[in-house]
């Protein structure tokens, strides 16, 4: 049976969405291209009409999950709330693909690694301008530090199993972040 180019769109797009949330839950390297052919509701074999192998999968994978914005010119404080949540760091598998597999990346391909620049750009241009006020050199500095901030607090907030040192984490990078972004708003 012949599948429209829509039902083809649309069958990349679920497989793409459920390796994503597999990727961000379990790491690249314990997930089978059969396990996220089986979560996207598809039969293994149909995975090779859309990717060549496993590693296309992931450098697609991380392309697509990183181009989903984030930021633009909504609100920073809000969304630093939000990333920096209990909810955020309890949820893996929904949560920030930098923080679940920016450890693993270095394992991967060239496309993977420059999906994950891409991505990794993005975000940094979206906090700059957030912070549209100050000038050039401080946002970039604010966005790079923030970004960076953000993603290694969650990173260990998820990696310790002491539950009040984990909120703290979350906790204390959000205040150290409100500090500087209030300075480079300060110096415009």
């Amino acid at each position: 049976m012949r599948v429209s180019r829509e039902q083809m769109g649309e069958n990349r797009r679920r497989i793409l969405d459920a390796a994503s949330r597999l990727f961000r839950e379990k790491g690249f390297d314990a997930v089978s291209v059969a396990e996220v052919m089986k979560a996207a509701g598809l039969t293994h074999g149909g995975f090779y009409g859309h990717f060549d192998s496993k590693d296309d999968l992931v450098a697609q994978t991380l392309a697509h999950v990183l181009s989903a914005g984030t930021v633009g010119g909504a609100d920073l404080r809000s969304y630093l709330d939000a990333y920096l949540s209990p909810n955020h760091r309890d949820n893996a598998a929904d949560g920030c693909p930098t923080a679940g597999l920016a450890a693993d990346i270095r394992h991967q391909t060239a496309a993977a690694r420059a999906a994950m620049t891409a991505g990794f750009r993005s975000q940094i241009d979206r906090i700059d301008e957030a912070l549209s006020r100050a000038s050039p050199a401080d946002r970039r500095r604010a966005a790079i530090g923030t970004w960076a901030a953000m993603v290694g607090a969650m990173i260990l907030a998820r990696a310790i199993d002491d539950p009040a040192l984990s909120d703290e984490v979350l906790e204390q990078t959000r205040a150290w972040i409100d500090v500087g972004i209030s300075q480079v708003s300060a110096n415009e």
